[in-house]
């Protein structure tokens, strides 16, 4: 196999590892959204790049979702999606490993948020799905952090949960509105 046949091997099995968590993060979250609302959702359907990550409908209305992940280290990150990361999140990661614990949760939650309310999406309603892969951070922390949150004045997210933990069973927090 030459060079260029491995880095298309390469990306595409990455793309395909990205995909299998975004869309483990979507169905989590759809099935505690059922729970929580007696919502039922729709298939789950994965999009491409210029729209949401995932696109569905809950109680009979499209929604999309975009999906993001919430890590406490590089080391976490890289554990978590068996891979490299790219430099920009590897330095913003080992910037957070370097913030007191006590902020660290708000720290990763304020720079994702202001990394996807720049995005911008071929979409009439998009929410935003951060999974906390932290095992460190409960659900507790986040509603004690949620005070101190500061969002971005301007978004393209109607609604912003988190689910609280990696297998769901702590339930979502709700971020905005």
């Amino acid at each position: 196999m030459n060079t260029e046949d491995s880095k298309k091997s390469s990306i595409n099995h990455s793309e395909r590892e990205k995909r299998l968590l975004e869309r483990q993060a979507a169905k989590l979250f759809l099935q505690c959204y059922g729970q929580l609302t007696g919502q039922r959702h729709g298939s789950i359907v994965h999009n491409d790049p210029l729209q949401p990550d995932i696109s569905t409908s809950l109680a009979g209305t499209s929604l999309d979702l975009e999906i993001a992940h919430l890590y406490g280290s590089a080391a976490e990150a890289m554990l978590l999606l068996g891979k490299e990361l790219s430099d920009d999140t590897y330095q913003a990661l080992r910037s957070l490993e370097q913030t007191d614990p006590d902020h660290r949760l708000l720290q990763a939650l304020q720079r994702i948020l202001h990394a996807k309310a720049g995005k911008l999406y071929q979409s009439k309603r998009v929410w935003l799905v951060l999974r906390n892969a932290n095992p460190l951070w409960q659900r507790q922390d986040f509603l004690d952090h949620l005070p101190l949150l500061q969002l971005p004045e301007q978004h393209p997210f109607e609604q912003i949960w988190v689910v609280a933990d990696m297998h769901g069973i702590s339930g979502l927090v709700a971020l905005y509105p």
